[in-house]
């Protein structure tokens, strides 16, 4: 018995597990050692079944091959690179936190970037991690993804100028919401430091530098305790903008 496959159909299914395989690359959890390569591989592979992409388009010769397995890269890379800069602002308002909280001297071990981080900075990244798939926006993200097939056929070329336009934004928002996750706890910790300075200066038989860092642990913690119940809403927020980033990006919109 002989099996045979349409080479069109077939192409079009390689290159989209190519664009969804380079965007898996960069976005984290998937980007770190801890997902085994094969994984990747088996999991951009079934993805690229629901996006059911159209083969019509592609041209079968190899320069043009090699061209358009080029430009899905690219386009997967850009995506994935503009998702996972949205959600290392959380991971950057706990690193923000650390320097004010007096924990940056302590780095501990990132397993999902696989590098050397501050206390609250790994502590926020894996809690949006976690929050991201308890609540779903995973499915959404992966969704706006897949979305993308549709918008930015197989065999077409982007504008690459927006690529341009979507990544500064990114950046902007990345520095923005970093700073307004941590700037009320900064804020907090500005004041206590000027307190027990100011201690320091009225009542020097009290000693305050003793107490100064014994406190100044026990307010961050209460802080950052107080900040959980923002956090979803934060991270919500992060996957709508990732899927307008990915959208914009594929000129959907």
């Amino acid at each position: 018995m002989t099996l045979t496959v349409d080479g069109e159909p077939l192409v079009a299914f390689l290159l989209a597990s190519v664009r969804i395989l380079a965007w898996l690359a960069v976005v984290p959890p998937f980007a770190g050692r801890a997902v085994p390569p094969m994984a990747k591989i088996v999991l951009s592979l079934g993805l690229a079944f629901a996006a059911i992409p159209d083969g019509e388009q592609i041209p079968l010769d190899l320069i043009s091959l090699l061209v358009n397995v080029a430009t899905q890269v690219m386009i997967g890379v850009s995506m994935g690179f503009v998702t996972h800069l949205l959600f290392a602002a959380i991971a950057a308002a706990g690193a923000l936190i650390d320097i004010f909280g007096g924990f940056s001297l302590a780095q501990g071990f990132d397993p999902l970037s696989m590098n050397s981080t501050t206390v609250f900075g790994k502590f926020h990244q894996m809690l949006a991690t976690v929050l991201l798939f308890v609540t779903g926006g995973h499915l959404l993200i992966i969704g706006g993804l897949l979305r993308t097939f549709h918008f930015l056929p197989l065999g077409t070329s982007p504008d690459w100028g927006s690529f341009e336009g979507v990544l500064i934004t990114a950046f902007g928002l990345f520095f923005t919401i970093a700073v307004q996750i941590a700037l009320p706890m900064i804020a907090v910790l500005f004041i206590a430091d000027i307190g027990l300075a100011l201690l320091t200066k009225v009542a020097p038989q009290l000693n305050a530098i003793n107490v100064m860092f014994p406190v100044k642990i026990g307010l961050t913690l209460l802080l950052v305790g107080l900040t959980f119940p923002v956090l979803p809403g934060a991270v919500d927020r992060l996957a709508d903008l990732s899927m307008q980033a990915m959208s914009k990006m594929s000129g959907a919109g």
